[in-house]
């Protein structure tokens, strides 16, 4: 595995971050699971993420994981172990993945794992993808949650009516209402000139 030294400032601060959100238990978990799925036993022990991404950097465990699920996903995995080669197997899984139907953001960058840069990123993508298995309705062993579907409501026309009707009698109609004589909010009222003329007032009766 190729070391890149220490980081330093922002990039020791990321990395930082990152190993704080990678959850060991969720990798074994996704370990276990890709066993199941693939009928494969994984020769090393998960003991952290660093190990986790040894596992995986190849990209050959993924290629098998997703055509186990979507037999044909990738035709051909590289065996080869020059780094071009492995980085052309995640690639490959990750365009089979949004084949399938993950969306963008439940997918991750080659160098998050290639690189051990976000680690975590790629237990995320495996739960979506364990989850997505169950919404399609395969049959096969089960990780993370299924992925709910969208739930759409179709009204038709005499419903749609009936609930603006309902609205009117709620807050009140303004049919045949009319602002006329009625001065705007904030704008100073208008005197005219016959308000000014004064009337003559009734002599009072003295009977």
């Amino acid at each position: 595995m190729a070391y890149h030294g220490p980081s330093y400032g922002l990039s020791r601060e990321c990395a930082m971050k990152s190993q704080a959100k990678f959850s060991p238990e969720r990798a074994k978990q996704c370990v276990t699971w890709i066993e199941e799925v693939t009928g494969s036993k994984v020769e090393m022990e998960i003991k952290d993420q660093i190990d986790f991404a040894e596992m995986l950097k190849d990209g050959s465990v993924l290629c098998q994981l997703i055509n186990s699920i979507q037999p044909g996903s990738v035709k051909k995995i590289n065996t080869m172990k020059a780094p071009f080669k492995q980085r052309e197997n995640i690639e490959m899984y990750l365009k089979a993945c949004a084949i399938y139907g993950l969306k963008e953001q439940d997918l991750f960058q080659v160098n998050d794992l290639y690189e051990n840069k976000n680690l975590y990123m790629v237990v995320d993508n495996l739960y979506n993808l364990g989850g997505l298995t169950q919404k399609k309705g395969w049959d096969g062993p089960a990780l993370g949650v299924k992925v709910s579907s969208e739930n759409k409501r179709n009204f038709d026309d005499e419903v749609l009516k009936a609930g603006q009707s309902m609205i009117g009698l709620q807050y009140g109609t303004n049919k045949g209402a009319s602002q006329a004589g009625m001065t705007p909010y904030g704008a100073s009222r208008q005197i005219r000139p016959e308000d000014m003329i004064k009337q003559p007032q009734a002599e009072p009766d003295r009977t």
